[in-house]
Protein backbone atom coordinates (compact mmCIF):
# COMPACT_ATOMS: atom_id res chain seq x y z
CA UNK A 1 0.00 0.00 0.00
CA UNK A 2 1.33 3.37 -1.15
CA UNK A 3 2.77 5.79 2.17
CA UNK A 4 0.89 9.48 1.82
CA UNK A 5 3.47 11.64 2.41
CA UNK A 6 3.55 14.17 5.42
CA UNK A 7 5.39 17.38 6.58
CA UNK A 8 8.44 15.75 9.29
CA UNK A 9 9.66 12.63 10.92
CA UNK A 10 11.17 12.17 14.23
CA UNK A 11 14.71 11.24 13.97
CA UNK A 12 17.25 11.05 17.15
CA UNK A 13 15.35 13.40 18.91
CA UNK A 14 15.40 16.19 16.11
CA UNK A 15 12.32 16.94 13.34
CA UNK A 16 13.46 16.34 9.79
CA UNK A 17 11.65 16.83 6.96
CA UNK A 18 10.17 13.77 5.06
CA UNK A 19 12.73 14.13 2.06
CA UNK A 20 15.50 14.75 4.13
CA UNK A 21 14.93 11.46 6.51
CA UNK A 22 17.82 9.46 4.83
CA UNK A 23 20.32 6.99 6.57
CA UNK A 24 23.76 5.41 5.08
CA UNK A 25 23.74 2.96 2.64
CA UNK A 26 25.86 0.81 4.74
CA UNK A 27 23.89 1.39 7.79
CA UNK A 28 23.91 -2.27 10.19
CA UNK A 29 20.30 -2.79 9.87
CA UNK A 30 20.06 -2.70 6.22
CA UNK A 31 22.34 -5.31 5.29
CA UNK A 32 21.44 -7.62 8.60
CA UNK A 33 17.79 -6.63 9.52
CA UNK A 34 19.45 -5.18 13.12
CA UNK A 35 16.63 -3.22 14.48
CA UNK A 36 12.97 -3.83 16.54
CA UNK A 37 9.91 -1.95 15.63
CA UNK A 38 6.27 -0.87 16.56
CA UNK A 39 3.11 -0.35 14.73
CA UNK A 40 1.03 1.77 16.40
CA UNK A 41 -2.19 3.55 15.30
CA UNK A 42 -3.80 7.27 15.87
CA UNK A 43 -8.01 7.59 15.92
CA UNK A 44 -9.66 10.82 15.29
CA UNK A 45 -11.96 11.32 18.37
CA UNK A 46 -14.71 14.29 19.90
CA UNK A 47 -11.40 14.88 22.21
CA UNK A 48 -8.69 15.23 18.76
CA UNK A 49 -6.38 12.58 18.23
CA UNK A 50 -5.81 9.98 20.00
CA UNK A 51 -2.74 7.23 20.17
CA UNK A 52 -4.40 4.09 20.91
CA UNK A 53 -1.94 2.67 24.33
CA UNK A 54 0.67 4.52 23.48
CA UNK A 55 2.49 3.42 25.82
CA UNK A 56 2.03 -0.23 25.82
CA UNK A 57 3.37 -0.31 21.87
CA UNK A 58 6.27 1.63 23.27
CA UNK A 59 7.45 -0.53 26.39
CA UNK A 60 7.24 -3.47 23.73
CA UNK A 61 9.73 -2.19 21.60
CA UNK A 62 11.51 -1.63 24.72
CA UNK A 63 11.36 -5.36 25.29
CA UNK A 64 11.87 -5.93 21.72
CA UNK A 65 15.53 -4.30 22.39
CA UNK A 66 16.01 -5.99 25.09
CA UNK A 67 15.62 -9.48 23.22
CA UNK A 68 18.64 -8.55 20.79
CA UNK A 69 21.12 -6.71 23.21
CA UNK A 70 20.13 -3.13 21.70
CA UNK A 71 20.54 -0.63 24.47
CA UNK A 72 17.83 2.25 23.95
CA UNK A 73 19.27 6.01 24.20
CA UNK A 74 15.76 6.69 25.07
CA UNK A 75 13.17 6.05 28.09
CA UNK A 76 9.93 5.10 27.85
CA UNK A 77 8.54 9.08 28.29
CA UNK A 78 10.97 10.51 25.79
CA UNK A 79 9.15 8.16 23.08
CA UNK A 80 5.52 8.55 23.80
CA UNK A 81 6.05 12.56 23.82
CA UNK A 82 7.95 12.08 20.61
CA UNK A 83 5.37 10.04 19.15
CA UNK A 84 2.60 12.75 20.20
CA UNK A 85 4.48 16.21 19.10
CA UNK A 86 5.31 14.75 15.79
CA UNK A 87 1.10 13.86 14.99
CA UNK A 88 0.29 17.48 16.43
CA UNK A 89 3.59 18.85 13.78
CA UNK A 90 1.83 16.92 10.86
CA UNK A 91 -1.34 17.92 11.36
CA UNK A 92 -3.03 14.70 11.78
CA UNK A 93 -6.43 13.58 12.87
CA UNK A 94 -5.59 9.74 12.72
CA UNK A 95 -2.72 8.06 11.62
CA UNK A 96 -0.20 5.25 11.49
CA UNK A 97 2.76 6.00 13.70
CA UNK A 98 5.80 3.51 12.92
CA UNK A 99 8.64 4.22 15.68
CA UNK A 100 12.12 1.97 14.51
CA UNK A 101 15.50 1.40 16.78
CA UNK A 102 18.10 0.37 14.37
CA UNK A 103 21.87 -0.09 14.45
CA UNK A 104 23.10 2.30 12.30
CA UNK A 105 26.23 3.33 10.39
CA UNK A 106 29.65 2.54 11.52
CA UNK A 107 30.22 -1.29 12.20
CA UNK A 108 29.87 -4.50 9.78
CA UNK A 109 29.78 -7.96 10.18
CA UNK A 110 27.56 -9.84 12.74
CA UNK A 111 28.92 -9.24 16.22
CA UNK A 112 27.04 -5.80 16.51
CA UNK A 113 27.64 -4.67 19.68
CA UNK A 114 29.23 -1.42 18.72
CA UNK A 115 27.15 -0.22 16.40
CA UNK A 116 25.42 3.10 17.07
CA UNK A 117 21.99 3.02 17.95
CA UNK A 118 19.32 5.30 15.96
CA UNK A 119 15.69 6.03 16.61
CA UNK A 120 13.72 7.29 14.15
CA UNK A 121 9.78 7.56 14.39
CA UNK A 122 7.06 8.36 11.37
CA UNK A 123 3.83 8.56 11.26
CA UNK A 124 1.35 8.27 7.98
CA UNK A 125 -2.16 7.96 6.99
CA UNK A 126 -3.17 4.73 6.36
CA UNK A 127 -6.63 3.14 6.51
CA UNK A 128 -7.41 -0.62 6.88
CA UNK A 129 -4.68 -2.78 5.80
CA UNK A 130 -6.51 -5.58 4.59
CA UNK A 131 -9.45 -3.63 3.13
CA UNK A 132 -12.71 -1.96 4.12
CA UNK A 133 -14.50 -4.89 2.14
CA UNK A 134 -12.70 -7.65 4.14
CA UNK A 135 -13.44 -5.73 7.46
CA UNK A 136 -17.25 -5.73 6.51
CA UNK A 137 -17.37 -8.94 4.98
CA UNK A 138 -14.25 -11.27 6.16
CA UNK A 139 -11.49 -12.11 3.92
CA UNK A 140 -9.80 -15.59 2.18
CA UNK A 141 -7.12 -17.17 3.55
CA UNK A 142 -4.63 -19.95 2.74
CA UNK A 143 -2.19 -21.99 5.56
CA UNK A 144 1.12 -21.10 4.05
CA UNK A 145 3.69 -23.70 3.19
CA UNK A 146 6.06 -21.36 4.98
CA UNK A 147 6.27 -22.46 9.18
CA UNK A 148 6.21 -19.43 11.07
CA UNK A 149 10.10 -18.50 12.90
CA UNK A 150 11.20 -20.89 15.96
CA UNK A 151 11.54 -19.15 19.08
CA UNK A 152 14.89 -21.49 19.44
CA UNK A 153 15.85 -19.87 16.00
CA UNK A 154 14.64 -15.97 16.03
CA UNK A 155 12.49 -15.03 19.24
CA UNK A 156 8.96 -14.37 18.05
CA UNK A 157 8.23 -12.45 21.57
CA UNK A 158 10.71 -9.60 20.01
CA UNK A 159 9.22 -7.63 16.74
CA UNK A 160 12.36 -7.22 14.86
CA UNK A 161 12.79 -6.36 11.27
CA UNK A 162 14.92 -8.77 9.91
CA UNK A 163 12.40 -11.94 10.83
CA UNK A 164 9.68 -10.48 8.80
CA UNK A 165 11.16 -11.93 5.60
CA UNK A 166 9.20 -14.88 7.26
CA UNK A 167 6.25 -12.81 7.05
CA UNK A 168 6.77 -11.61 3.54
CA UNK A 169 7.69 -15.07 2.25
CA UNK A 170 4.31 -16.18 3.63
CA UNK A 171 2.10 -13.01 2.38
CA UNK A 172 3.47 -13.19 -1.37
CA UNK A 173 2.47 -16.63 -1.54
CA UNK A 174 -0.89 -16.22 -0.33
CA UNK A 175 -1.53 -13.21 -2.64
CA UNK A 176 0.06 -14.99 -5.86
CA UNK A 177 -2.68 -17.73 -5.05
CA UNK A 178 -5.28 -14.97 -5.10
CA UNK A 179 -5.77 -15.13 -1.30
CA UNK A 180 -5.93 -11.92 1.12
CA UNK A 181 -3.68 -12.93 4.11
CA UNK A 182 -1.61 -15.96 4.90
CA UNK A 183 -1.76 -17.99 7.86
CA UNK A 184 1.33 -19.70 9.62
CA UNK A 185 1.78 -22.55 11.47
CA UNK A 186 4.24 -23.39 13.81
CA UNK A 187 7.89 -25.76 13.48
CA UNK A 188 5.21 -28.39 15.65
CA UNK A 189 2.68 -27.65 12.86
CA UNK A 190 0.02 -26.31 15.24
CA UNK A 191 -1.55 -23.43 14.01
CA UNK A 192 0.35 -19.93 15.00
CA UNK A 193 -0.54 -16.25 13.62
CA UNK A 194 -1.18 -14.36 10.09
CA UNK A 195 1.53 -12.86 8.53
CA UNK A 196 1.31 -9.80 10.73
CA UNK A 197 -1.68 -10.70 12.92
CA UNK A 198 -3.09 -13.02 15.82
CA UNK A 199 -5.88 -15.13 14.94
CA UNK A 200 -8.71 -16.29 17.49
CA UNK A 201 -11.34 -19.39 16.70
CA UNK A 202 -14.66 -19.20 17.88
CA UNK A 203 -16.50 -22.86 18.24
CA UNK A 204 -19.61 -23.19 20.55
CA UNK A 205 -19.01 -19.84 22.08
CA UNK A 206 -16.05 -20.06 23.40
CA UNK A 207 -12.93 -18.04 21.64
CA UNK A 208 -9.71 -19.78 21.58
CA UNK A 209 -6.21 -18.63 20.40
CA UNK A 210 -2.50 -19.80 20.19
CA UNK A 211 -0.55 -19.09 23.18
CA UNK A 212 3.02 -18.17 22.69
CA UNK A 213 3.84 -21.26 22.93
CA UNK A 214 3.17 -21.50 19.36
CA UNK A 215 5.42 -19.22 17.99
CA UNK A 216 3.19 -15.57 18.02
CA UNK A 217 4.39 -12.14 18.74
CA UNK A 218 1.83 -11.35 21.75
CA UNK A 219 0.29 -8.47 19.99
CA UNK A 220 -1.44 -5.57 21.71
CA UNK A 221 -4.51 -5.92 19.77
CA UNK A 222 -4.72 -9.48 20.78
CA UNK A 223 -4.63 -8.51 24.21
CA UNK A 224 -7.34 -5.80 23.62
CA UNK A 225 -9.34 -8.53 22.19
CA UNK A 226 -9.14 -10.59 25.17
CA UNK A 227 -10.01 -8.20 27.49
CA UNK A 228 -13.10 -7.07 25.63
CA UNK A 229 -14.67 -10.24 25.52
CA UNK A 230 -13.96 -11.11 28.96
CA UNK A 231 -15.35 -7.91 30.08
CA UNK A 232 -18.58 -8.89 27.60
CA UNK A 233 -18.77 -12.40 29.45
CA UNK A 234 -17.43 -14.26 26.47
CA UNK A 235 -15.03 -17.22 27.53
CA UNK A 236 -11.47 -16.80 25.91
CA UNK A 237 -8.94 -19.80 26.21
CA UNK A 238 -5.65 -20.30 24.89
CA UNK A 239 -4.36 -23.66 23.26
CA UNK A 240 -2.29 -25.46 20.57
CA UNK A 241 -4.62 -26.01 17.38
CA UNK A 242 -4.55 -27.66 13.80
CA UNK A 243 -5.38 -26.80 10.79
CA UNK A 244 -9.17 -29.09 10.84
CA UNK A 245 -10.07 -26.07 13.70
CA UNK A 246 -9.34 -23.64 11.43
CA UNK A 247 -11.84 -25.59 8.42
CA UNK A 248 -14.95 -26.38 11.14
CA UNK A 249 -14.73 -22.96 13.11
CA UNK A 250 -18.16 -21.18 13.71
CA UNK A 251 -16.23 -17.71 13.53
CA UNK A 252 -12.72 -16.57 12.66
CA UNK A 253 -10.81 -13.41 12.91
CA UNK A 254 -7.48 -11.91 12.96
CA UNK A 255 -6.39 -8.81 15.44
CA UNK A 256 -3.46 -6.92 14.67
CA UNK A 257 -2.59 -2.78 14.86
CA UNK A 258 -2.95 -2.28 11.07
CA UNK A 259 -5.40 -4.80 10.58
CA UNK A 260 -7.49 -3.96 13.42
CA UNK A 261 -10.01 -6.57 13.90
CA UNK A 262 -10.72 -8.53 10.96
CA UNK A 263 -12.97 -11.43 9.88
CA UNK A 264 -12.01 -14.71 8.26
CA UNK A 265 -14.71 -16.23 5.68
CA UNK A 266 -12.63 -18.83 3.98
CA UNK A 267 -9.40 -20.86 4.91
CA UNK A 268 -7.77 -22.89 1.78
CA UNK A 269 -11.34 -23.19 -0.07
CA UNK A 270 -13.40 -24.02 2.80
CA UNK A 271 -16.22 -21.55 3.49
CA UNK A 272 -16.30 -20.13 7.05
CA UNK A 273 -19.25 -17.51 6.27
CA UNK A 274 -19.82 -13.84 6.89
CA UNK A 275 -18.83 -12.65 10.29
CA UNK A 276 -20.68 -14.19 12.86
CA UNK A 277 -22.07 -12.39 15.96
CA UNK A 278 -19.15 -13.05 18.02
CA UNK A 279 -16.62 -11.65 15.62
CA UNK A 280 -19.11 -8.46 14.83
CA UNK A 281 -19.92 -7.39 18.62
CA UNK A 282 -15.85 -7.33 18.96
CA UNK A 283 -15.35 -5.29 16.20
CA UNK A 284 -18.26 -2.88 17.02
CA UNK A 285 -16.73 -2.52 20.59
CA UNK A 286 -13.47 -2.51 19.51
CA UNK A 287 -14.11 0.34 17.11
CA UNK A 288 -16.35 2.61 19.72
CA UNK A 289 -13.29 2.19 22.26
CA UNK A 290 -10.46 3.38 19.64
CA UNK A 291 -12.54 6.58 18.87
CA UNK A 292 -13.32 7.38 22.29
CA UNK A 293 -16.79 6.46 22.46
CA UNK A 294 -16.78 4.01 25.05
CA UNK A 295 -15.47 5.99 28.59
CA UNK A 296 -15.01 2.37 30.19
CA UNK A 297 -12.11 2.06 28.15
CA UNK A 298 -10.17 5.96 27.50
CA UNK A 299 -7.45 4.86 29.75
CA UNK A 300 -6.19 3.26 26.84
CA UNK A 301 -6.31 6.55 24.95
CA UNK A 302 -3.36 8.75 25.17
CA UNK A 303 -4.33 11.98 23.59
CA UNK A 304 -1.97 14.05 21.39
Amino acid sequence: MPIQKVDMIWMDGHLVKWDEAKIHILTHALHYGSGVFEGIRAYETKNGPAVFRLTEHIERLFRSAKVYFIDMPYMVKDLVEATKELVRVNNLKSCYIRPIVYRGYGEMGLFPLKAPVNVSIAVWPWGTYLGDDGLKHGIRTKISSFRRIDPNSLPPAAKATGQYINSILAKVEAVSDNYDEAILLDSRGFVSEGSGENIFVVKDGIIYTPSSAASVLEGITRDTAIKIAGDLGLEVKEKDMVRTDLYLADEIFLTGTAAEIVPIREVDGRKIGEPGPITKELQKKFFAIVKGENENYIRWLEFV
